[in-house]
């Protein structure tokens, strides 16, 4: 199996699978069924069937991946076969998440003041 064979059709969660956004079928579903993963900017379900031309926004932790199908496929293969069904349009992924804010263990919740601040803080102001 050294080149995915070109089929019509395929289903996102499969396509997903095979492209290697994800490791398994289930793991690509949840993300779609989560609205992690949308189709030409509308959110979907795992059975939508895709076909080239297609753009594909997966949302991960701090950044979106864009893709573009360039061909289908439901046979996951090598990595280097999965890079040619798709076009990476993504933005560069961030270096650094933002700053989180901590408690000490065992502080309690926050009072309304601190919350207030901590707001602030996530907020950038």
């Amino acid at each position: 199996m050294s080149e995915a064979q070109e089929s019509g059709p395929v289903r996102l969660d499969k396509w997903l699978w095979a492209a290697r956004a994800f490791k398994t079928r289930s793991q690509a579903a949840e993300a779609i069924e989560g609205g992690h993963v949308k189709i030409n900017e509308e959110a979907t379900k795992p059975a939508k069937l895709i076909k080239p031309g297609d753009r594909i926004e997966i949302r991960r932790e701090g950044w979106v991946q864009i893709w573009e199908v360039k061909s289908t496929s439901d046979v996951r293969g090598p990595a280097a076969v999965a890079q040619k069904l798709y076009l990476d349009l993504s933005p560069p992924k961030p270096e650094r998440l933002p700053p989180v804010a901590l408690r000490e263990a065992g502080a309690g919740r926050p009072t309304k003041k601190e919350r207030r601040t901590l707001e602030r803080f996530w907020a950038g102001d």
